[in-house]
């Protein structure tokens, strides 16, 4: 049995390392023209074959409720960042698409966010890197049975 202690002291860590490390970096949309989330649904779209991905793919990948999601693809559709059109294969969904645009300023960023996160976790070696992105992904799993 987990040590419930343990278990609170090692969440607690984890919550505040996020936290601190998301706040340290959160600098690098300032003056950019991207929100974190714009920039998290251009990743997204960005990774995905073409260029396109599901909207449902997309809102999955997002920390924010699908309501927000929607309403955020809506102002990047506005904005001429991505396109959005029906899901040919699903009625009910739809797609999107970066534009040129879109695509040119989540690279843009990218170079540069990606050298912050690399700076910032190069407190640690790579096989700490990989036995953290390990255990993280260990915790996104749900726990079977009770």
């Amino acid at each position: 049995m987990t040590d419930r202690r343990l278990a609170i002291d090692a969440w607690e860590s984890l919550f505040r390392a996020q936290y601190e490390v998301f706040a340290e970096i959160a600098g690098d949309f300032d003056d950019t023209g991207l929100s974190q989330a714009e920039y998290d649904v251009l990743l997204t779209v960005t990774r995905s074959p073409e260029m396109t991905a599901r909207l449902r793919d997309v809102t999955a990948n997002m920390l924010i409720s699908q309501p927000s999601v929607s309403r955020l693809v809506e102002r990047m559709v506005a904005r001429g960042l991505i396109s959005k059109c029906a899901d040919p294969d699903d009625g009910r969904g739809s797609l999107v698409s970066a534009t040129d645009r879109g695509a040119a300023e989540f690279r843009r960023l990218a170079t540069a966010h990606g050298a912050s996160i690399a700076e910032r976790m190069s407190i640690l070696t790579d096989a700490e890197l990989a036995q953290l992105r390990d255990l993280t992904a260990k915790l996104r799993t749900p726990p079977t049975g009770c």
